[in-house]
């Protein structure tokens, strides 16, 4: 229940954006992220529902991000769908092929134990690296193209429901109402605490260290995953001899390491790399991240709803948390547009328990599992070892179920929204 707060008035006049606000909006989407625009551009081109964005940074500050994220064969057809994946395309790189290794950091030789090779059943790759900036610059225009406001500067400070709107008050004191209320403010969603929702948490005493590193020889589209005992060591090929880094240590090890200067980075770099792709030189930014699950105990409550990593954080050995998001994407939108179709109140819990339904299992599922690969890969035993290392050579040598995980992986597995198919809405 979202307890009593005072709101402001509804905004009139243009703001700084040059945006003249809407004393009310069929959807606000707080945050305007890739995952946020893909919803506000998904639902304002399925129909004519009004849609605001806010987000707190500029949209310049976002696609100057230099990292990368994977996204599934099944998440470019939406973004296809959406007419943004041409102005992606161009920055995009398959990934055709994967390895996957399990030893030691002392180990000379890193034997492959699992192989993935193909495309999916439409041939396309399974997956894309894409870097982060491109993404959020091609569907924020799309968006702004199609009559979309985007407010940025501002986020939501605070929101009561009273009936059939949600009056938000921003941080630079307009307001507006909104029919519907949806969160993508991350992880810490902030919006997530006023409308008092609840999460499971588990802290992985784990730092993802990200960044990017130019190689000499060509990577050919291979992604490489390296399980060591202090976590998942993956390496994601980029444009160029480039590839994205996702590197996880114990968190005393990650502050040392992100500490370090390039020299010394560089030889701790090179260590879990190998020499495979030749010299290495890293190209940055290096950040960390603190790594654990976050699992909302519900994904809506009366004209709210939780999108992306403000409904589930998981751990990446997967490389499923983006694709998580974009698959709640595809599903509350699907569930937005036909309710409006049919003259419904977006709003309503009738309507949103739909999405709901829809996507709590398959998130608990993907989370849960993340959570045992880690727990399975990330320690010293050997007899754990041994066991996962036969039973990564059974599965590659069962062409059928390494199809089911590659599948599994590319989004077209259970019920799979429209958008996620290539449809319209």
């Amino acid at each position: 229940m979202i307890s009593p707060r005072q709101a402001g008035t509804a905004a009139t006049g243009a703001n700084e954006n040059g945006i003249r606000l809407k004393d009310r909006y069929d959807l606000v989407v707080a945050g305007g992220g890739y995952v946020g625009l893909s919803l506000a551009l998904a639902v304002r081109q399925a129909g004519a529902l009004s849609v605001l964005v806010v987000e707190p940074q500029a949209t310049e500050a976002m696609r100057r991000d230099e990292r990368a994220s994977a996204i599934a064969s099944a998440a470019t057809r939406m973004l296809r769908g959406l007419g943004v994946w041409d102005g992606i395309a161009p920055e995009a790189e398959p990934i055709r092929k994967m390895l996957v290794t399990d030893s030691k950091l002392k180990d000379i030789v890193r034997p492959a134990l699992l192989t993935f090779e193909g495309d999916t059943g439409d041939g396309e790759p399974f997956a894309y690296m894409v870097p982060n900036g491109t993404m959020v610059g091609a569907l924020g225009d799309a968006a702004r193209a199609i009559g979309v406001d985007i407010l940025e500067g501002d986020s939501v400070k605070d929101f009561i429901v009273d009936g059939a709107a949600a009056s938000l008050k921003l941080q630079s004191g307009a307001s507006v109402e909104a029919s519907l209320l949806v969160a993508a403010d991350g992880v810490r969603s902030r919006l997530r605490d006023l409308a008092g929702i609840s999460t499971n948490r588990f802290d992985y005493d784990q730092v993802g260290i990200v960044t990017t590193v130019e190689h000499e020889r060509p990577h050919e589209g291979c992604a490489v995953e390296h399980f060591l005992p202090s976590g998942p060591f993956a390496i994601l090929p980029l444009k160029g001899n480039r590839s994205s880094l996702v590197w996880n240590e114990r968190k005393d090890d990650a502050r040392r390491l992100l500490a370090m200067d390039e020299f010394t980075f560089g030889l701790e770099l090179e260590r879990r790399f190998g020499k495979q792709l030749g010299a290495l030189t890293e190209k940055g930014p290096r950040k960390g991240f603190p790594l654990g699950m976050v699992l909302a105990r519900s994904y809506v409550a009366p004209r709210f709803a939780l999108v992306g990593d403000a409904a589930h954080g998981i751990h990446p050995i997967a490389g499923q948390g983006l694709n998580l998001g974009f698959k709640d994407v595809a599903s509350l939108a699907e569930v937005i547009v036909e309710a409006a179709r049919l003259g419904q109140d977006i709003g309503s819990l009738t309507v949103l328990e739909r999405y709901q339904s829809w996507r709590r299992f398959d998130v608990v599922q993907m989370g849960v599992t993340c959570d045992l690969l880690n727990r399975l890969f990330s320690n010293n035993s050997s007899v754990l070892r041994h066991v996962r290392d036969f039973g990564l050579g059974v599965v590659d040598r069962l062409p059928g179920i390494k199809r089911m995980l590659i599948e599994e992986a590319a989004g077209n597995r259970g019920e799979v929204p429209r958008l996620l198919q290539g449809e319209v809405l």
